[in-house]
């Protein structure tokens, strides 16, 4: 029988059975700066800044909208990723803050491309014009077909960065492991964290690999590699799964 949750707040226990949350109850600089710099990139997404001042204005910022939920969920999986490491470990050391302010930079560089790209993406659902008045009264196209693979290529980067540095603090947690004293399953699950990371990495070096390799005309194949997330990581929990139930037993 799972405790309640009031019990496990009280013995520093988070949402996840069997890890202990050593994140303090109150929120430290560190976590407060990271914060606000994920609140400053939804920001940066917000379909307008501007107040629409006629309804033919709101439909234009309305066709925005979806990409900017797309990209808003992205972001808040980073966020969540960043959120459980903090509560699972609360460390604070040189090590940690750097990794972190390195996870911060990229994400903010990524911002924009991932806004660029969904918008692009879902243009023919929503009616985004594909393009761009310019302010001399011309117009441009969006994107030109022999810059697709450099977008592929823009996006894959950045989310393999975004993973690998996830997967790099959770390796400074685990080279931490007996000054945290991490219990044999707290271990087995930063191990899995690792390998989850490295596994989401590589499915963005994949798609920029492709980017660069696969023929003009096949190029759009290096965005349906990131369909691979769902199966992927669905058998690599069922499996990471079965091996903690087992520990589970021995311990």
């Amino acid at each position: 029988m799972r405790a309640p949750r009031a019990a496990l707040a009280e013995k520093g226990w988070g949402e996840e059975t069997g890890f202990r949350w050593r994140g303090g109850a109150e929120i430290s600089r560190l976590e407060g700066f990271s914060d606000t710099v994920f609140a400053f990139a939804v920001t940066l997404l917000v379909v307008s800044l501007e107040v629409p001042r006629t309804f033919h204005e709101l439909t234009d910022a309305m066709r925005g909208f979806p990409a900017f939920a797309v990209c808003f969920a992205l972001l808040i999986i980073i966020w969540r990723e960043h959120y459980i490491f903090f509560r699972r470990y609360g460390l604070q050391d040189a090590g940690t803050l750097w990794l972190n302010a390195a996870l911060l930079f990229v994400m903010l560089f990524y911002v924009y491309p991932l806004k660029f790209l969904f918008t692009l993406v879902l243009a023919p659902l929503t009616g985004t014009p594909t393009e761009v008045r310019l302010p001399g009264g011309g117009t441009e196209t969006a994107i030109e077909t022999a810059q697709i693979p450099l977008l592929f290529l823009i996006y894959g980067a950045g989310l393999m960065a975004l993973y690998l540095l996830l997967a790099w603090m959770y390796a400074h947690a685990y080279r931490r492991r007996a000054a945290l004293d991490l219990t044999p399953l707290e271990i087995f699950d930063t191990r899995a964290s690792i390998r989850s990371h490295l596994l989401s990495a590589g499915i963005g070096a994949i798609s920029a690999v492709l980017a660069l390799l696969l023929p003009l005309h096949l190029v759009g194949l290096a965005g349906y590699v990131y369909f691979l997330f769902g199966p992927v990581l669905a058998i690599h929990g069922t499996w990471t799964g079965k091996r903690r139930k087992k520990l589970e037993k021995v311990s």
